[in-house]
């Protein structure tokens, strides 16, 4: 099958489970907190996450279904261990309609990653994630053959914490570029950034095509207290750059030509994927040619959704929205 758009990122199960404040106190978590845990920690809180359902998580997992709902063929490439969670994540993210292209590891000693999300009455998430496999991902989990045909790729700054990573990375990049697509990178959060500036600046400079980042994170990554200067070294480094402001247009920039994606104001239920189905809305654009400005409505529109309502993939039809407004 030939695949529009495959993504790299950490392939993380949701655990979502309902929980009282009397709960949340007696083990011992802080509410409203995103929490990195240790294994021993993650497997204590799974044992307390009773009435759990069990949702594909993940960054670019998130922006792969958004996409392939807009249409596009997708693909997921990642690491999950042969374990009742990892088999879960591979049926659940087919059945969504997009591919796992990696076999679950068996013997691996590692389990699948995991973000434990307890939900109390008011719906404030406290979240406590362990990496688990998912951040062992290497080269050899990237199949060149895959990319054919002009596919994009897809990236997330997350994965960015091993030397091992960035291997994949690098080696998917350039699979891409051959096969006539682009490459791009979400930057994903400022403290990854400030973990991997130089890094980060290579990747921007050398085989991205197009990176997504908010204000934090531009300026972060140059070092900058003025997003204008931030953004215009952005654009001396690289083909297509974005940038996303919260409540703000968007600001989009490709080699002479800026374009400003309006946000029209919507009073958020969960902004928990708003960054990763801006991505899917703003490559769904990309991808099938659409002028850079229509691109970045879309992502806007898309990321509008999907805070309107609890979870990070979307539950209306969001082509349908793209239409409303003439963009498709």
């Amino acid at each position: 099958m030939a695949y529009r758009v495959i993504g790299i990122g950490n392939a993380v199960m949701d655990v979502i489970a309902p929980v009282t404040d009397a709960v949340l106190d007696e083990l011992g978590i802080a509410r409203g907190v995103m929490a990195l845990v240790e294994r021993d920690r993650s497997e204590q809180l799974m044992a307390a996450a009773t009435g759990a359902r069990l949702v594909p998580g993940g960054s670019v997992a998130n922006t792969m279904a958004g996409l392939g709902r807009l249409g596009l063929s997708t693909a997921c490439i990642g690491r999950v261990a042969d374990d009742d969670l990892g088999r879960a994540y591979v049926r659940q993210t087919v059945a969504e309609g997009s591919d796992f292209v990696n076999p679950p590891v068996a013997g691996a000693g590692l389990p699948t990653s995991r973000s434990i999300i307890f939900v109390t009455p008011d719906g404030e998430r406290s979240m406590n994630t362990w990496l688990g496999i998912s951040a062992e991902l290497d080269e050899s989990d990237v199949d060149e053959a895959l990319f054919t045909d002009g596919c994009w790729l897809f990236l997330e700054g997350y994965l960015f914490d091993k030397d091992k990573g960035k291997a994949a990375f690098h080696k998917a990049a350039q699979a891409a570029r051959a096969a006539g697509g682009q490459a791009g990178i979400a930057l994903s959060d400022p403290f990854c950034v400030d973990r991997h500036r130089e890094d980060f600046r290579r990747l921007v400079a050398g085989p991205m095509d197009y990176v997504i980042g908010n204000v934090h994170e531009w300026l972060a990554l140059y070092q900058v207290a003025d997003l204008d200067e931030a953004l215009r070294l952005a654009a001396a480094d690289c083909g297509t750059v974005v940038c996303t402001r919260s409540g703000e247009d968007a600001i989009l920039i490709r080699g002479d030509e800026r374009a400003m994606a309006p946000v029209h104001a919507v009073t958020p239920v969960d902004a928990t994927g708003a960054g990763d189905q801006f991505a899917a809305g703003l490559i769904h654009g990309l991808v099938t040619g659409r002028p850079l400005a229509v691109a970045g409505r879309m992502g806007c529109i898309a990321a509008a959704e999907v805070i309107s309502h609890v979870g990070a993939r979307p539950q209306a039809d969001v082509l349908a929205l793209f239409r409303a407004e003439g963009l498709v």
